[in-house]
């Protein structure tokens, strides 16, 4: 009687046993557990211990700091585990926006339900902000062009523009040699020029004006764009004819630029009347018969002996020229 006991209890413990009477375990996991805000990608698996025995249908909740559809997106709102497979996936997909953020979560969990058994309760992914503001000034860092120092959105982030005086013609050579602004005639007034180079990104300049010692000399009109790495030649007067490297071309709306060889104070100011750029002529005052430029072009650290600005001619670059205006030293586009 003793065996027979024994024997249906271990028949008993064969039964309970038997793992169709087991639910499956389901686990969930992320191929990416941290996405960056402009293209970040992850997928969302849910695996089972077993192949499913039937379709498994998963309904997920979603939570965290990050909104739905404004910082992220779903392929679905639930994960489908099909009869014969052991698992089941979705897409996750960053949304890029201009917002400065701190770092963002998405909480995905698995609804309670009698299918499976869970050994995960959820997953965390992050969303990294690519719109970092080093500088505070509210002007995302892959938009500034200064952005280690806080500065206004006209400018870019930067406090002023980014422009520079790149090269200036005060006293046109003699003769027809003289003839900078290439209308045929040689006048002094007239073949004066003020070379501007934007070392920043685009930049709206209409209503600036440039100012000498003595009063206003041009207003520069609406719709002055000086695009990334463009140039400006504003030249006294006549009628400018050339390429002039592309240029952006303008001739004073005062007439003249009137640049005293003996000496003279040119000054940039932007529409709040904030002082932009100045060029001092004192310095260089020694009736040159050629522009100063800067040597390298572009070149913003002065020598040894603080000089930014050479005599045109000197240049071995210059091949001889007194002048070039909208280009390079040597005659080439910017």
């Amino acid at each position: 009687m003793k065996s027979k006991t024994l024997i249906l209890l271990f028949i008993t413990l064969i039964i309970s046993c038997d793992t169709e009477d087991i639910m499956p375990a389901l686990s969930i996991s992320s191929d990416n557990t941290e996405l960056s805000e402009s293209d970040g990608v992850t997928t969302i698996t849910a695996s089972l211990n077993t192949v499913a025995s039937q379709e498994i249908t998963l309904p997920l909740i979603f939570g965290g700091t990050a909104s739905f559809n404004e910082d992220y997106n779903s392929s679905s709102s639930v994960i489908l585990i099909d009869a014969g497979s052991s698992s089941g996936s979705i897409i996750i997909s960053s949304v890029q926006d201009d917002s400065i953020e701190e770092i963002e979560t998405i909480i995905i969990s698995i609804e309670s339900q009698s299918q499976v058994i869970l050994l995960d309760s959820d997953i965390t992914i992050s969303i990294l902000d690519d719109d970092t503001d080093s500088d505070g000034d509210g002007i995302n860092d892959s938009d500034d062009d200064c952005p280690n120092e806080a500065g206004l959105p006209e400018y870019n982030g930067c406090p002023q523009p980014l422009l520079i005086i790149n090269e200036v013609l005060y006293d046109p050579p003699s003769g027809i040699v003289g003839d900078a602004n290439g209308d045929g005639t040689r006048e002094a007034q007239e073949d004066e020029f003020i070379e501007f180079v934007n070392l920043g990104g685009p930049i709206d300049i209409s209503g600036y004006t440039i100012h000498d010692n003595a009063m206003e000399r041009h207003v520069f009109p609406q719709g002055t764009i000086i695009p990334s790495n463009g140039v400006l030649v504003l030249f006294g007067g006549g009628n400018p004819s050339g390429t002039f490297g592309n240029a952006i071309v303008q001739t004073a709306t005062g007439g003249i630029l009137n640049m005293n060889n003996a000496g003279d104070f040119v000054t940039m100011y932007n529409n709040n009347g904030d002082i932009i750029l100045t060029f001092d002529i004192e310095p260089l005052s020694n009736n040159p018969d050629e522009s100063y430029t800067r040597y390298p072009d572009l070149n913003t650290e002065p020598d040894s002996n603080g000089d930014l600005f050479y005599q045109h001619a000197g240049i071995s670059e210059a091949g001889g020229s007194f002048f070039s205006p909208g280009t390079r030293i040597d005659g080439t586009n910017f």
